[in-house]
Formats: structure tokens, C-alpha cells, sequence
């Protein structure tokens, strides 16, 4: 573990020195920020935790800490200062430092500030990897013309507040795709709600979403929050949005046009700030000429529109598909991995997979399970479409 040291008195920054390095640390030293923000700049993917002075002339520690969290914002900073306030203090946390300590140094108080401080870097480590894992288990595969614009528009529309509306059969991936707006916009780190409008009753719809107050009905026995709440300063996902009651989508539409909710059973409006992609299987178009969709929530909902091809118009993609699906399934199962011939992954191509990427997964897995070393095309002709 690697730690710098940051402080124009030599005295202080030898005595951390020594006390670090005793205890096995790797210590880099600093007199100036200017020094400092060269050592973070260098070191940016190994340094694990900086101890900065807040008085020092030229660059204090404020600036120093402030400008390192332009360059990596997970670094934490323990900031030292023989001139302790508590608004000193405050300002420091509030600008990012994760503790802050008065002179003369405490041994013990430097000791639980390194382990605290290190225990949070390691957790977002940990945190960075799975979700790296995670997203690339769930990564878009495919090389077709329309998988090219899909993530070319994804990398265009995620950095705004657009709201976006998903279209696509069932299975084509299009909570796939609203995930990967969430994890490429602004509000990353922040939650992403899903909420599947078709499977909550009409009834519960409304406490789902905007949440209920304790006695509003017969089985509310406590406040409850709902998925506009959750969602606070990230995402909200309303998949099925077609399915949705009218009464709901009145109330949807309130909170696009002022960004405020009201909980069943409440009086008080509750501002809220969410970024809402909406997706459904319908076209609300037809809907809307049907009376069954608000031609006014459409609008507000569609800023953006992105439709998600099914897999029968981009069958190109099939063999990177099916590898992909290959090596996920083989690994979630710690299984071997079969080689699938190309006259298999042919035979796949015929296919009509009115269930789209699911159904492809499913049948990919059926194989893996049902095949010997190799998956050829007589298995796909015996194994895929068991039903036809």
C-alpha cells in the first residue's frame, strides 16, 4: 500500500514517514501541493492515500485536495492541520476529504485514519471490479449496422438528461440498453430503479411508484417509499410503460412537468430528481388512437427514441452471440466449454427466434447442457425448436 505524505515542515513529514514505513507502508513525501498533485498525477492508479497539510505557502491543502479530485475523485485525503477549527474541518469533508486530523499528531488517531481510509479504497476497488464484471456480463454483443448505432446513440444520449423511450419486441434487450444509459450518464453512481409496469396490479401501481402513507389503505401499516423516491438523483426504468393505467400515467406526468410526487394517503408534494428512460413492446402511437396511451405523456416521454431491432434482422450477430453466451453459461456453471461448429452456428442462423436474444440464450444453454464436446448442426436441428 502506497501512501503520500504532504507537508512544507520536514520534521512532520519524517516523523509520518517513520511511522508509516514501521507499520509497512510504502511513503512517498511531498513539501508543496505543487509537488503533491506531480506525485498523484504520476502515481494515479497506486496511490492508495494522501496526508495533506492545510497551511502551506503557495498552494494550501485545500487547493491541493480540490485539484487531485480532478484527477482521480476516489483518492482519499486525511488532512492535517495545527490550526484545527471545526469550520476548517467541515469545509474539508464537504470538499471530498474523507478525515482530518489536528497537530501534534496522534500515533493512534494516524493509525485508525490509514485503516479507515484504506478499508474504503479497497471497498471501491472491490466495487469498481464487480461492476466492470457485471457490465461486461451484460455487455450489448453484436458488430450489425444496427447494434453500431444503438451504442453510438447510447454514447451520445447518456452524458444528457434526454429522457428516453425504449421500443422493441419482447427479448430484443432493451433494459440492456436503458442499463447501459444509466452506467454512461452523469447519475452513474447513483441508484437505477427498474419498475415493470405489466407486472404490478393496476391497483398497487400508484404505491408502487409514488409510495404511501401509513393507514392511506387497509394493509399500509407503515410509510412506505416509492420508486421515484428510490430512484433519488439517478435513474428510473419504467419497462412495459404501455401497461400502465391511465389514472398512472396522469400522475407519471405530473412528476415529468414539475418533479414532484405525492404519496397515496399524503397532502405534501416531495420534490424529486430522476432521470426517466421508459420502454415498452407496444406502439403507443396506436395506443394513444385506441384511447389506451396519453398522447401528452408520449411526448414528454420520447424526447429520445430508440428501437432495438429483433434478432431475426441482424442474424449476423449470431455467432458472436452464441460464443458470448458460450463462455457466460460455461462460466456461471463451471462447466466445460463446448466447440460449436460453424455449420451449427449456420443451422442457428435459419432459425426465426420470435423470442429474440432470451430465447437465443436459453436454447444456447439447452445445447450446452444436451450436446457432447461439440455442438453440430443435427444437435441444433434436434434441440432448438424441440416444439417444431
Amino acid at each position: 500500500m502506497k501512501i503520500l505524505v504532504v507537508d512544507d515542515e520536514s520534521s512532520i513529514c519524517r516523523a509520518l514517514t517513520e511511522i508509516l514505513e514501521y507499520e509497512g507502508y510504502d511513503v512517498l513525501t511531498a513539501e508543496t501541493g505543487k509537488q503533491a498533485l506531480s506525485v498523484i498525477k504520476e502515481s494515479i492508479n497506486n496511490l492508495d492515500l494522501v496526508f495533506c497539510d492545510i497551511k502551506m505557502p503557495g498552494m494550501d491543502g485545500i487547493e491541493v485536495l480540490e485539484k487531485s479530485q480532478e484527477i482521480n475523485s476516489d483518492l482519499p485525503f486525511v488532512m492535517i492541520s495545527g490550526h484545527a477549527d471545526i469550520e476548517t474541518a467541515v469545509e474539508c469533508i464537504k470538499k471530498g476529504a474523507y478525515d482530518f486530523l489536528e497537530k501534534p499528531l496522534d500515533l493512534n488517531r494516524v493509525l485508525i485514519a490509514v485503516r479507515n481510509a484504506t478499508d474504503k479504497t479497497t471497498l471501491l476497488k472491490e466495487t469498481k471490479k464487480l461492476r466492470k464484471k457485471i457490465f461486461k456480463t451484460n455487455d450489448i454483443i453484436g458488430e450489425s449496422p444496427t447494434i453500431k448505432k444503438i451504442k453510438e446513440m447510447i454514447d451520445r444520449v447518456a452524458p444528457t438528461e434526454a429522457r428516453v423511450l425504449i421500443t422493441g419486441s419482447n427479448g430484443t434487450g432493451k433494459e440492456l440498453v436503458a442499463r447501459w444509459l444509466h452506467e454512461k450518464s452523469l447519475r452513474a453512481s447513483a441508484p437505477f430503479v427498474e419498475v415493470n409496469c405489466a407486472a404490478i396490479p393496476s391497483e398497487l401501481i400508484e404505491s408502487e411508484l409514488f409510495g404511501h402513507e401509513k393507514g392511506s389503505f387497509t394493509s399500509a401499516i407503515k410509510q412506505h417509499k416509492g420508486k421515484f423516491e428510490q430512484a433519488e438523483g439517478g435513474t428510473i426504468f419504467l419497462d412495459e410503460i404501455g401497461d400502465m393505467s391511465l389514472s398512472a400515467q396522469a400522475k407519471v406526468l405530473r412528476v415529468l412537468q414539475e418533479n414532484k410526487i405525492s404519496r397515496v394517503g399524503g397532502d405534501k408534494s416531495i420534490d424529486v430528481n430522476v432521470r426517466v428512460f421508459a420502454a415498452t413492446n407496444k406502439n403507443l402511437p396506436e395506443e394513444i388512437a385506441k384511447g389506451n396511451f396519453r398522447e401528452d405523456l408520449y411526448h414528454r416521454l420520447s424526447v429520445i427514441i430508440m428501437h432495438v431491432p429483433p434478432l431475426a434482422e441482424r442474424i449476423e450477430d449470431i455467432p458472436l452471440l452464441a460464443n458470448h453466451f458460450i463462455d457466460l453459461i460455461c462460466t456461471e456453471q463451471n462447466s466445460p466449454k463446448p466447440e460449436i461448429e460453424k455449420t451449427a452456428v449456420d443451422e442457428l442462423q435459419k432459425l426465426p427466434w420470435t423470442g429474440n436474444v432470451r430465447e437465443f440464450r436459453n436454447v444456447i444453454e439447452r445445447l450446452i447442457i444436451l450436446c457432447n464436446k461439440k455442438i453440430t448442426a443435427n444437435d441444433v436441428k434436434l434441440f432448438a425448436m424441440p416444439l417444431i
